[in-house]
């Protein structure tokens, strides 16, 4: 079965909050999800879902023409079926459909994994941010991609955090 994306909302910030937990050494917290999901304008995420179960998320900044990913996560189980790539295709095209040319990241250098995935998408090396992670002091790769995917023209945002503030 593949797994289903959609739009993350604040009904989903407590699985997603544990799959963060289970994938990083410093993780972000519940409430910088409920933050991200109420007050923060910028930001956009998505879920993958498989049998009603929160499987991954990816999420980014959105500001004018830029996309930023701030995180993308797969649970370790459901990892190497195609959910990441799934998750940052969908990720690239949301981005795309708002009017972004252009998506950066950082990644760690010894994650070849996510390298890889990145790279198949179009994401290239722009420069090394020296000890960026605070958990060992590895260094980060800052990637960028600028081949977007053509924005759908029938796209429409239903809610957004600006109609509702």
């Amino acid at each position: 079965m593949r797994a289903e994306l959609t739009r993350m909302t604040i009904l989903d910030v407590d699985a997603v909050a544990a799959l963060e937990e289970a994938s990083f050494a410093r993780p972000w917290k519940k409430a910088d999800f409920e933050y991200e999901m109420t007050q923060n304008p910028v930001a956009r995420y998505l879920v993958a879902r498989k049998d009603g179960k929160i499987i991954g998320f990816a999420g980014a900044h959105i500001i004018l023409d830029e996309g930023h990913i701030t995180n993308v996560v797969v649970d370790e189980a459901q990892r190497g079926q195609g959910i990441g790539r799934a998750l940052m295709d969908g990720l690239m095209q949301y981005a795309a459909n708002l009017g972004v040319s252009y998506m950066t990241l950082e990644v760690r250098v010894s994650n070849a994994a996510a390298i890889a995935l990145y790279q198949s998408l179009g994401f290239f090396k722009v420069s090394v941010r020296p000890k960026y992670y605070e958990d060992n002091q590895e260094d980060a790769l800052l990637m960028v991609c600028d081949k977007m995917p053509e924005a759908d023209p029938d796209f429409a945002e239903d809610e957004s955090l600006i109609d509702s503030m």
